[in-house]
């Protein structure tokens, strides 16, 4: 049996990610093998919003895995774009880390301890809005990189404080870097955080065929519904939509999103519940709802 070859991105986090499926695949008696691609993402310092964000992180694996020099790419799935590519199929989600924010500060103080004036490091325009709401006298800084790169860049005094993904902290070991753990009732996640996001081409039936033994049906279904809001709201990943998928103890898939400004001064939000196996139609009610209050004028002034 062919090895499957895995398509990741060189960041420490994507590798991690990457060597954690390969075990897994390596587990169920699969023959494995990384192959490193260098991204858009990895190659750029400018800010997201300058160069775009669509694919940044994900249009030259999926170009890889198309062209067969991969059969697997291994996505962040909040870096995913929503819009589907002809000849390939999202064909797994393993179970979902957490889907937290964090926020890290030099002071060790939480986020209601920081100064006024404070400088808060944060490529995402989700996260910048909320946390303008919830304090509009900070300040909201852009910053890149991976995430040693940006702790290294806060303690090195750029920074007061960041705000990264728990999920990322978790995998690499890097909770003690945890100043506080920001609720969600404050901060909702982007879509698709803390998941991964298997993907290989439509046809490639023996690859599917195995990553669909990691593949775990509610965070499938949790993401599948936050992805289907995003679409239908014609939002990019850096638009400053957030929402959350999660099946409740009950069998119940709730989904609750929110759209903001992003000076944090105006926002929509709404919640929706149904069943697991209607995930899209959830999402795309979700989002319709979400319009009726005003979210794609929202979205519209949030475009650089």
């Amino acid at each position: 049996m062919a090895s499957i070859r895995i398509g990741t991105r060189g960041s420490q986090l994507a590798r991690w990610q990457a060597e954690w499926v390969a075990a897994e695949l390596t587990r169920h008696g699969h023959a494995v093998e990384l192959v490193t691609i260098a991204t858009r993402g990895d190659i750029s310092t400018a800010s997201l919003r300058d160069v775009g964000g669509q694919g940044l992180f994900t249009k030259e694996i999926q170009r890889a895995v198309l062209s067969e020099q991969v059969d697997l790419a291994v996505h962040s799935l909040k870096d995913l774009p929503t819009l589907p590519i002809d000849g390939l199929v999202l064909a797994a989600v393993p179970p979902r880390e957490t889907t937290a924010d964090c926020l890290l500060s030099r002071s060790n103080g939480g986020f209601e301890q920081l100064p006024a004036g404070a400088t808060i490091g944060t490529g995402s325009s989700r996260r910048g809005a909320q946390l303008l709401a919830w304090r509009p006298d900070v300040v909201i800084a852009d910053i890149r990189g991976n995430v040693e790169s940006r702790i290294r860049k806060m303690h090195e005094g750029q920074f007061d404080a960041i705000i990264l993904a728990a999920a990322g902290l978790t995998r690499l070991q890097l909770t003690e870097q945890v100043t506080q753990t920001l609720p969600q009732s404050r901060i909702l996640p982007a879509i698709g955080q803390g998941a991964l996001g298997l993907e290989c081409r439509h046809e490639d039936t023996q690859t599917r065929t195995a990553v669909e033994l990691l593949n775990c049906p509610n965070s499938f279904a949790a993401v599948a519904a936050e992805r289907s809001l995003l679409l239908s709201l014609l939002a990019g990943c850096l638009a400053p939509v957030a929402g959350l998928g999660q099946v409740t103890e009950s069998g119940e898939l709730e989904l609750t999103a929110g759209v903001f400004s992003v000076d944090g001064k105006r926002e929509v939000r709404g919640k929706l519940r149904g069943a697991p196996s209607d995930a899209i139609k959830i999402g795309a009610a979700l989002a319709d709802e979400l319009k009726r209050q005003g979210a794609a004028e929202l979205i519209s002034a949030a475009r650089p």
